[in-house]
């Protein structure tokens, strides 16, 4: 299946769908202060801060190709095992933090169909609130090989902005890119009865690289 990004060329950079409306303006700031600089010292010291917005803007937006680990639940996202929590319905819920110094893309966790896609309006409380819970997020299914899995995507107190990049009926490969969440945020998984958690709390994880369950 082709990814829901357009691929970059090879050797040039990547940056992630949905960082438009940050990046272009932020850029385009820069890009104006430094020209002015070199004939006003008031705009040179404007430039040095508006450089460094968009060179971190451009860090933060980037979404760099990976090598798809084998295994059958890989990691939706890039940050640390914040809580692994059994649920009442027999499932287990591992709550992955995502910093603002992680890439934000968020990929499928396992291979199948987008059975759903749900918006649900809230608040902006720190992804590392218990409070969280109750924030802007957006809810995912998966029909899968091991049955309906679900995924959600949590707005923090800077990430205000989730970006779903494809929509319910859509076939998915493990690994490819789903959305990106803009800024520190948190997304939840829920493994199925009688799968086992192969990671642990306070341990870093990398969207379609770590391995979130155990044989």
């Amino acid at each position: 299946m082709p990814d829901s990004q357009t691929s970059a060329p090879r050797g040039g950079v990547r940056l992630a769908r949905g960082a438009s409306p940050w990046l272009l303006p932020t850029v385009a700031t820069a890009a104006l202060s430094l020209t002015r600089a070199r004939k006003s010292g008031r705009w040179a010291a404007v430039a040095v801060p508006t450089t460094a917005l968009a060179a971190g803007m451009l860090w933060f937006f980037r979404d760099p190709e990976r090598e798809i680990t084998q295994g059958r639940v890989i990691s939706p996202a890039d940050g640390v095992v914040q809580s692994i929590m059994p649920w009442k319905d027999g499932r287990t819920r591992v709550a992955i933090f995502m910093s603002p110094l992680n890439v934000h893309v968020n990929r499928a966790p396992l291979a199948g169909t987008v059975t759903s896609v749900e918006h649900i309006p809230g608040g902006f409380v720190p992804a590392f609130n218990k409070e969280s819970e109750n924030n802007e997020r957006v809810v995912w299914h998966f029909d899968t090989e091991l049955g309906d899995i679900e995924m959600v995507q949590i707005a923090g107190a800077v990430a205000r902005r989730i970006v779903p990049y494809i929509p319910q009926g859509t076939k998915v490969e493990q690994g490819e890119r789903i959305g990106l969440i803009r800024f520190g945020s948190r997304v939840d998984i829920y493994l199925p009865e009688g799968i086992d958690v192969a990671v642990e709390v306070g341990q870093a994880t990398t969207a379609g690289v770590t391995r979130i369950d155990r044989d």
